[in-house]
């Protein structure tokens, strides 16, 4: 007699296992290597938060902040974006779980889609839910923090102040730069999700799918963190 845990794992077969192994372990790992990666080269990431430390250097010799509550207000409006995109992908998951006897014939007449019963394909199917979930948690909690760089831009001491010594310069620099990257390294991990989200696609069709297309993906985040001509631009 099998244990619980053992039909847990029977559930699905060793291929499927080893792909969902490779993807989790997968998507870790690089943003692990990315965020330490960072501390020595300059990612994409990285690049900009100079960037944002030179704009709050700006805002600290500036009493006008019109244009900086405008930065803060559109970049704030790319995460909301993305957060409402993901509740619309959550909702028509959801509708698809409701009927996923259809949804899994319709599968199954792709010629190369390897077969599958409907708890295996529930069980992708809530992956795939998993990942989208994470990604709206992450644009919302982006927007969050956006919203607290605005507070901070705004209770920003006058540029007498400052020169007067009365209102630490650096202090302010240092951690405005560091709360605005924080919100953009969560959008960043927002992205990053969606970019996942098309190798679990391909584990509709079979796990070596599944496998080729989660590497095919990290290999793409690679190349645009590291290796696009725009970080080139930005680093020049």
């Amino acid at each position: 007699m099998l244990l619980p845990f053992e039909r847990a794992i029977a559930i699905l077969p060793w291929q499927d296992w080893a792909a969902l192994s490779l993807f989790f372990f997968g998507w870790v790992a690089y943003a692990q290597f990315a965020s330490r990666r960072a501390r020595v080269q300059r990612t994409l990431l990285a690049s900009t938060n100079h960037y944002r430390m030179h704009w709050m250097a700006q805002v600290t010799h500036r009493d006008q902040r019109i244009v900086d509550a405008a930065i803060t207000q559109n970049l704030a409006s790319s995460p909301s974006f993305w957060a409402s995109t993901t509740i619309l992908i959550l909702g028509g998951l959801l509708a698809v779980l409701g009927t996923h006897d259809r949804a899994s014939e319709l599968v199954k007449d792709i010629p190369f889609a390897a077969r599958t019963t409907l708890l295996v394909f529930d069980i992708k199917l809530l992956i795939l839910l998993s990942v989208f979930i994470y990604a709206f948690f992450r644009f919302t909690w982006s927007m969050r923090v956006y919203s607290f760089g605005a507070i901070l831009v705004g209770a920003a001491p006058n540029v007498d102040v400052f020169d007067r010594g009365q209102a630490d310069r650096d202090e302010f620099i240092r951690r405005a730069g560091k709360l605005m990257g924080m919100a953009a390294e969560s959008f960043a991990d927002g992205l990053r999700a969606y970019y996942m989200s098309f190798a679990v696609i391909a584990w509709f069709v079979s796990p070596i799918f599944f496998a080729l297309a989660t590497l095919a993906v990290l290999w793409i985040l690679y190349r645009r963190e590291f290796l696009s001509d725009v970080l080139a631009v930005l680093n020049a």
